[in-house]
């Protein structure tokens, strides 16, 4: 038996059956435990999954080419922050640092680029990834949002608020409007947040017509029981989501919901850009997406999220819809959902993704690009199954218009 599913039957034991997003929450993020704090490798071939950084550099840099273009539609301010959620390794924010000192030097010079991991061992790893960078200042690791953790940023931190600014817990109670968030928080200021496969694997709710899932143990194996759902619950299947038929089982993320409502009410002029699988509530009106969870090993799917805690991934799809409406509710600005595809396709069709084979000198290296570019942006890879979610506040709309990214085939 595993150390965390002890862990977790000794807190049913001492409290009772626990929500199946607490249950969600410590497979993933146990401090010790969990997936992403594990010293195993999740990503790449080795690891159970790929993400999109894991396939090519040329992600990074056709994202590079979309933030020079967001910094610009936001009057080229000094400085620019990119605040990348869950960013893993740090693949992607090398690529997007490296190729935009390279082809973006206006850009970069006025670039901070902020890291939010919770994971120490991502941490660990990041700091290693990104060793020069965060050492100049470049770059910035955070645990959680406002709070940075390297020695330029905390030199930074020392210096605004004084040595004796409290823990970091002083900044997670801060209330929601943006003027009690401490000035150097990642979201002060003109920014771009980027959301890469972020949003599917926060902790989501678990409901069906018996009710709002709970989880026990007995005889060494986890049982499911059943509770009367909340207020909270009921009101987000109300308004984003549907009901579940017989059988059936719905998630409610509301997490995820309470995460963007975080974002958007502390930014107040830049971007944010969410990538990952999921739905609206009309594909879920027409049937489909309905219970998404699932669990990933070793690049299989599994539909048992019990059978072993901390060491397989837990992911849900991302109910769109929903953090469209809290963003605009924060008053941002949301557009048109669009298809990875289409989204890399608008940026890389202005310069015919030179980004891509720019370094290629052979005809064999051409040919392998032209495979891993086709990997990222076709039904049969992860062109179609993601959706790109882009919001704004702040920009004049005539800027927002020009945007290559929402702008595939129009040219």
């Amino acid at each position: 038996m595993s150390q965390l599913r002890q862990k977790i039957e000794q807190e049913i034991r001492e409290h009772g059956p626990i929500p199946f997003s607490h249950y969600m929450e410590l497979c993933l993020y146990d401090p010790e435990l969990g997936y992403y704090s594990r010293k195993a490798e999740q990503f790449g071939k080795a690891g159970d999954f790929y993400t999109s950084s894991d396939v090519h550099a040329v992600f990074g840099r056709l994202l590079a080419r979309q933030f020079d273009e967001m910094w610009r539609a936001l009057g080229s301010p000094q400085p620019i922050k990119v605040v990348e959620l869950g960013p893993g390794r740090g693949l992607f924010a090398q690529d997007v640092l490296s190729w935009s000192e390279k082809k973006f030097p206006d850009f970069f010079a006025a670039l901070r680029y902020v890291l939010v991991e919770r994971s120490p061992a991502l941490r660990e790893r990041i700091s290693k990834t990104l060793a020069q960078q965060l050492e100049s200042g470049k770059a910035e690791l955070a645990s959680s949002l406002g709070i940075c953790e390297t020695p330029a940023a905390k030199r930074r931190q020392n210096a605004a608020h004084g040595a004796s600014r409290g823990s970091d817990e002083s900044y997670e109670r801060a209330p929601e409007g943006r003027k009690a968030m401490p000035p150097d928080d990642p979201l002060f200021g003109p920014t771009i947040i980027f959301a890469n496969e972020f949003f599917d694997a926060l902790p989501v709710e678990i409901l069906s017509p018996k009710g709002s899932l709970r989880i026990a143990a007995r005889d060494g194996r986890f049982i499911e029981t059943w509770v009367q759902p909340s207020p909270q619950e009921l009101d987000f299947l109300d308004h984003y989501s549907i009901h579940p038929e017989p059988e059936e089982r719905i998630e409610a993320p509301l997490a995820a919901e309470q995460f963007m409502d975080r974002i958007a009410s502390i930014i107040h002029c830049g971007f944010l850009i969410a990538i990952d699988y999921g739905y609206t509530r009309e594909e879920q009106r027409a049937g489909r997406h309905r219970g998404t969870l699932k669990a990933l090993r070793q690049h299989s799917i599994s539909a048992n999220p019990y059978e072993a805690p901390g060491e397989q991934d837990i992911t849900a799809d991302v109910n769109f819809t929903a953090l469209a409406a809290v963003a605009e509710m924060r008053g941002m600005h949301t557009h048109k959902l669009v298809t990875q595809s289409q989204f890399l396709m608008g940026i890389g069709e202005v310069n015919q993704f030179a980004d891509a084979f720019e370094e290629c000198r052979l005809p064999q290296e051409r040919a392998k690009v032209a495979l891993q570019l086709k990997h990222l942006v076709t039904p049969a890879g992860m062109g179609e199954s993601f959706h790109v979610l882009i919001a704004s506040k702040g920009v004049k709309q005539q800027r927002l218009e020009s945007l290559a990214g929402l702008n595939f085939g129009r040219n």
